[in-house]
């Protein structure tokens, strides 16, 4: 028997969507991102009084949900589902394309959440033990569910093709959008909506990951406390968001006129088996993965001319990252820049990858890497360009985001700069 053999397909970006801690829109958000802009503010989500050793994290603010949902909606959906849907919803839009119209069976979803309804399970326990499992809501489920943003989207849209949730952690978004590029890359869909959403400014989170110390406590300067690669980092700040981006095959969105941002061109992963928590010393994992990006975008490494950084503020994670660059690049190293665009919106979890996977391409569009802010005297050995505090512009044709997640989770992925 004959071996079925496939031409893989090339996969654009034609839509963008984002509620962040610096913007509840796409503009919003890179307007923030490149001026260096800080998101990050005391907590109001929950009442973080002088009891809490961390007391500021990074919120998505002043979003009026009610115009993608109505109040019987909106109490059947957790937080981040609600963040998902508005961040498909604007990317939808922006694709231009009519999800109601063609074969939905080849329209599809890949959002993740690294945590999910974390707030609906909080909430929910309160609920039980002090009025008792009767008491439980009948949506709790629904709502706690990691899939539920993949879930959600796919129902509004009517996408009934690959409906695919990720949930690595702070790998998380990128998993997702690597996961629906292979698929329209190998022919099953032609257009998914992917990335990620994270809700996880909550009472237990903050103070799981405080107690880990894996926190910044620079609660007398918040907008100071994310800053990568700088040597007096000490961890990094929680935040929240969504990010959703519409991939779709090639010579579909040039057959209806679509604008396209940039193109996918591929997609790597591996695993630590290190730590649960921590990342082997050299970056291992964070090396092979982009090696196994650069392999599946057949690219050469010289090419690369930004680096989105994974780059959480944590000292262990900067300087593993740091090691991976400089192991793969050697002395081309030198010439590209790399930037964290934690350093304003501070740590998204699952929806990092999405939400700089974004700022990727629009750095890739609009030819302007966004800075690392907060970044004064570098560690020693970090004698990169990390596009230090003010923007830079700059020529290049082809990015990688990375993006790296507890449990030993690894993902890169490659794009290039719109073109024929």
């Amino acid at each position: 028997m004959a071996l079925r053999t496939r031409t893989l397909r090339r996969v654009v970006v034609t839509g963008l969507g984002a509620l962040t801690p610096v913007g509840n829109s796409v503009a919003q958000t890179w307007d923030g991102m490149v001026n260096g802009r800080s998101g990050i503010a005391s907590i109001t989500l929950f009442n973080a009084n002088e009891d809490w050793g961390v007391r500021f994290a990074g919120e998505v603010r002043g979003f009026d949900f009610s115009t993608i949902l109505d109040g019987r909606e909106m109490r059947r959906f957790d937080r981040f589902a609600m963040l998902a849907l508005a961040a498909a919803t604007e990317a939808a839009t922006d694709s231009g394309f009519d999800f109601q119209s063609g074969d939905p069976y080849r329209h599809g979803v890949a959002i993740g959440s690294g945590i999910g309804g974390i707030g609906t399970i909080e909430s929910g326990v309160i609920q039980m033990t002090t009025t008792g499992n009767r008491k439980i809501g009948p949506f709790t489920v629904p709502r706690l569910m990691v899939n539920a943003g993949a879930g959600q989207v796919s129902i509004r849209f009517n996408l009934r093709g690959a409906n695919i949730a990720t949930a690595t952690a702070c790998a998380t978004g990128s998993h997702a959008i690597g996961s629906a590029f292979h698929l329209i890359q190998r022919g099953d869909a032609d257009i998914m909506l992917a990335g990620g959403a994270e809700a996880a400014v909550t009472p237990l989170c903050i103070g799981a990951f405080a107690a880990m110390k894996a926190l910044s406590t620079r609660n007398d300067a918040p907008t100071q406390a994310s800053r990568p690669f700088d040597k007096d980092r000490d961890g990094f700040v929680l935040s929240e968001g969504a990010a959703v981006i519409v991939l779709e095959e090639h010579d579909h969105a040039v057959k209806r006129g679509a604008h396209i941002y940039a193109e996918l061109l591929g997609f790597g992963s591996s695993g630590d088996a290190f730590h649960i928590a921590a990342p082997e010393e050299q970056g291992a994992g964070a090396h092979r993965a982009m090696v196994n990006a650069l392999a599946d975008a057949e690219v050469n490494a010289d090419r690369v001319g930004y680096i989105n950084a994974h780059g959480t503020s944590t000292p262990l994670g900067d300087a593993a990252e740091v090691a991976a660059v400089k192991r793969l690049f050697g002395a081309h190293a030198s010439k590209l820049a790399m930037s964290s665009t934690k350093s304003v919106t501070g740590h998204a979890l699952g929806a990092a990858g999405g939400i700089e996977s974004i700022a990727t391409i629009m750095a890739l569009e609009r030819q302007v890497l966004p800075p690392t802010v907060n970044l004064e005297t570098p560690s020693d050995g970090f004698d990169l360009n990390f596009v230090a505090n003010t923007a830079q512009e700059s020529p290049i044709t082809v990015a990688i985001n990375n993006s790296f997640g507890f449990g030993g989770h690894n993902t890169s992925l490659v794009f290039a700069r719109a073109s024929d």
